[in-house]
């Protein structure tokens, strides 16, 4: 592999772990905001004995804070490792229900005004996303201040068309929208 490709590489998975370390950050801060409701989505995927949703429900945004801002400031490779376990772990989560017939829950993703059904396209987004988080455990080249300032132009981009997409898709899954 050329030393450009590498570069790029690198660089594409810094830009990865930095949208995805705001993603964890959004949805942790944001569960914890709205934690009233966590236990009852936890519960709804009915992959936890009871007995362990009140700390699952504690612990979740937590880790997703704790995991976004150790990503942010690239404590890698643990905190990518991390990560790339809790966007598999979700997306389990996720197709285990759908293949329940379950779509209809709650995802749980972070906001708690819009509810957002689960689906095969956030299973294949948290597995990409989990794939591409993967770059980032490559050997990386020193980067130049103007390469960091494109990953954070990048994942502040990425993460944002995340959260747009996933904003329509409760919003076109709401009760209102439907009338």
């Amino acid at each position: 592999m050329s030393a450009l490709v590498e570069q790029a590489l690198a660089l594409f998975g810094l830009t990865v772990s930095i949208a995805v370390g705001l993603l964890f950050l959004a949805a942790g801060i944001a569960q914890w905001r709205h934690r009233a409701l966590l236990p009852g989505v936890i519960a709804n995927y009915r992959l936890l004995p009871a007995a362990l949703v009140g700390s699952a429900a504690t612990a979740l945004p937590l880790a997703e804070v704790a995991t976004g801002v150790a990503l942010l400031i690239g404590l890698h490779p643990l905190a990518v490792v991390v990560a790339m376990a809790l966007l598999l772990l979700f997306a389990g989560a996720m197709a285990i229900n759908i293949v329940r017939g379950r779509s209809h829950i709650d995802c749980g993703c972070g906001h708690g005004a819009l509810r957002h059904p689960i689906g095969w396209p956030l299973v294949a987004r948290n597995v990409a996303l989990a794939a591409l988080l993967g770059l980032r455990l490559l050997p990386a080249p020193a980067f130049g201040a103007m390469d960091i300032a494109t990953a954070i132009a990048g994942g502040i981009a990425i993460a944002l068309l995340c959260l747009l997409f996933q904003s329509l898709t409760a919003l076109a899954a709401s009760p209102a929208h439907r009338r």
